[in-house]
């Protein structure tokens, strides 16, 4: 049975045009249980990296052992048949003898065969692993829906864990900009498509930010059902490539449809045709979620050096590829801020060259601590402020191919989306700083 969707709540301790749309859990529906699945499911999935690959390696070693030693009973036993007829002297040392030399021969022959047996076991275990993480048929959207994931039980205590709460700020009554923004001036066409927006189904890129050492705030809104169903619905995560490292991570990621981070894989989204049936009932749609700070934010934040606890950090200022495929596929941009997405682990600062060594690789190096120093997340309270959607002007539609990635008349579109977003990003966290009790945090955007 399809769970209702909630009804915006206004309430006099919010600011003007901001209502509540998915009230945050009382703190006792956190129960025992709750937590005992969030802390099991964080030692499983978050730290999957520790225990998958060293499971790898302690398969390789143990096949490793074994076929040396099978290889060195072969060789032994091959030297053993060459002077077994030299350790008599004569015929009746012979008689006596054989029957002990033939019963040791049979030990050592049995003895091979075990460690080749071993050594086939473990090989056999290794090269399973191996091809189902890269191969695996358990990844398929349609396992993950015909299993009911987003439906678990486990994306409760997750929400309950986190207190879950969405609010949407549309903006003051006396704002000239209260409903939608429009960069430059709105034509009948911007008016027409911008009216028409459904948050549940329309084509649009939902942008949240931060991205924090672990993207919770991007995971709660696209894969419990109970994330997305009544606040902005279902659509598809774009993710780095360095996410396939984590083996259950992209096992989830696979069951929601998630899309690579390249500009082709997104654009091949975007341009989709789209359908009734796929905007309501499976992920695509030309519906996407992203993380615009990505790998690089998870440093941008302290303890980093000339970083304060008090200081939220948001790398925005040189990220513009979101906007020029909004541009392109003239698709909305709906920025997202998640209160205490960066609280929810915490990390060591490593030499510089670590970070740098990151961003050439695309994945993130870090070393990062959680409850009782495991990868087990703090309880933070999640709170999401959704903000006005940003609009492309109807008149970059006609902009032809040849124009998009180099005519100056683009370029001043994608700088006054740019600008718009960014300014969009610090006008919902200033204004809601105060209801999540952050008033003494201030937001850089580097």
């Amino acid at each position: 049975m399809k769970r209702p969707r909630p009804r915006p709540i206004t309430s006099p301790l919010l600011p003007r045009g901001v209502e509540i749309i998915v009230p945050p859990p009382p703190h006792e529906a956190c129960t025992l249980v709750d937590r005992l699945l969030v802390y099991a499911s964080s030692l499983i999935v978050v730290g999957s990296p520790i225990w998958f690959y060293g499971g790898l390696i302690f398969l390789y070693r143990r096949w490793r052992k074994y076929r040396a030693l099978a290889h060195e009973r072969s060789t032994e036993d091959d030297e053993y048949d060459d002077d077994e007829y030299d350790e008599y002297d004569d015929d009746d040392e012979y008689e006596n003898g054989i029957g002990d030399s033939r019963r040791r021969h049979r030990r050592r022959r049995r003895r091979r065969s075990g460690y080749d047996a071993l050594a086939s076991r473990y090989g056999a275990a290794l090269a399973t692993i191996i091809l189902l993480s890269i191969f695996g048929p358990h990844r398929r959207t349609r396992l993950g829906e015909m299993l009911g994931a987003r439906r678990w039980r486990l994306w409760d205590a997750w929400l309950n864990y986190v207190g879950y709460t969405v609010l949407r700020d549309g903006g003051d009554d006396d704002d000239d900009l209260d409903r939608d923004i429009v960069p430059l001036a709105m034509d009948d066409a911007s008016a027409r498509t911008s009216s028409s927006f459904d948050p549940l189904s329309s084509p649009a890129i939902y942008a949240f930010v931060p991205h924090g050492i672990f993207p919770f705030g991007l995971a709660f809104s696209c894969l419990p059902e109970r994330g997305y169903d009544g606040t902005w619905g279902e659509f598809r995560p774009v993710v780095a490539t360095a996410t396939r490292l984590f083996p259950l991570v992209r096992t989830f990621i696979d069951w929601m449809g998630g899309v690579d981070a390249s500009r082709r894989a997104v654009s091949r989204v975007l341009s989709s045709p789209t359908t009734a049936h796929q905007s309501t009932s499976s992920p695509g749609g030309r519906r996407l979620g992203i993380s615009p700070g990505g790998i690089a934010e998870m440093f941008e934040t302290y303890p980093k050096p000339g970083y304060h606890p008090n200081d939220e950090a948001a790398l925005l200022r040189h990220r513009d590829g979101m906007f020029k495929l909004a541009l392109r596929h003239h698709v909305p941009i709906v920025p997202v801020y998640c209160f205490g997405a960066t609280k929810m682990f915490r990390r060591v600062q490593l030499p510089r060259f670590v970070e740098t060594l990151s961003r050439a690789l695309r994945i993130s190096i870090l070393l990062l601590y959680g409850r009782w120093g495991l990868p087990i997340p703090f309880r933070q309270r999640l709170m999401y402020v959704v903000g006005r959607t940003i609009w492309p002007p109807a008149s970059s539609s006609s902009i032809s191919d040849d124009q998009m990635m180099t005519g100056e008349r683009f370029d001043c579109l994608v700088r006054e989306m740019h600008d718009a977003f960014c300014d969009e990003i610090e006008r919902i966290f200033y204004r809601n700083r105060s209801h999540y009790g952050w008033e003494n945090k201030t937001l850089r955007l580097v």
